[in-house]
């Protein structure tokens, strides 16, 4: 599933504090992307609740996913990165996860545990002080 959510993102800009000599201190280079989880029309209500509960810590209080970009020189390029960003979290919050298959231990590693015990006890017993009653 490839959704692309870059119309629905409201964009922000603000001066960088990155690389660019007095470029920095001119240009509104850094991009700020929120997107707007509860507002959005590309996904659906059990999406959102996924969404809301995996992404917790990067949504605002007013239900926005919040993503910045500084890296690049050009505002151009720093609001493709933060495109770039939503789309990846949104479509790694909303992959399913595979469940685990349990299964037993094999011969062999029951054999290595019991054999580990065995060795770790004999450790155990050559340690313990000798009296007169072991001769």
């Amino acid at each position: 599933m490839k959704i692309d959510f870059s119309k629905e993102i409201i964009f922000k800009t603000a001066r960088s504090g990155g690389k660019g000599g007095q470029n920095v201190n001119k240009v509104e280079s850094m991009v700020e992307g929120y997107f707007g989880i509860n507002d959005s029309l590309l996904l659906n209500d059990e999406q959102k609740e996924i969404l809301f509960q995996k992404l917790i810590n990067r949504i605002n209080a007013e239900g926005f996913l919040l993503v910045k970009s500084q890296v690049h020189r050009s505002q151009l390029e720093n609001k493709k990165e933060v495109i770039k960003k939503i789309n990846a979290l949104i479509s790694t919050a909303l992959k399913k996860e595979k469940k685990r298959v349990s299964t037993k231990p094999t011969k062999a590693s029951k054999e290595k545990r019991i054999e580990s015990k065995k060795k770790l006890s004999e450790t155990k017993q050559s340690r313990k002080k000798v009296t007169g009653k072991d001769y």
